[in-house]
């Protein structure tokens, strides 16, 4: 997983001091709990979703960003396909709910 500058503080850490995280530990280290704190399974995060599914996925969630602080995001997923139909991967579009 990459990200860009503008998820750094939701994420709790700037990139270039994470590097690549591979999907299976993104999909655990954000702790991901649905509304009512119950954990997430990690095929169930919209972007799992995904990537499995080469579907679109949205999902409101809790994570625990890297500098420890819980933060409440929706997250909407989208497959990234080519030419000829070929499926190149996925990108995440999250925002933190605020209020």
């Amino acid at each position: 997983m990459f990200y860009n500058e503008p998820a750094e503080p939701i994420l709790g850490r700037r990139f270039d001091e994470t590097g690549v995280m591979p999907m299976s530990e993104r999909s655990t280290i954000f702790k991901p709990t649905d509304e009512a704190g119950v954990a997430l399974a990690p095929t169930a995060l919209p972007l799992a979703v995904a990537l499995a599914e080469q579907r679109p996925a949205h999902r409101a969630l809790w994570i625990r960003g890297l500098d420890n602080v819980p933060r409440h995001i929706e997250a909407t997923c989208q497959p990234l396909i080519g030419q000829t139909q070929r499926f190149l991967g996925a990108i995440a579009i999250f925002w933190e709910v605020v209020g």
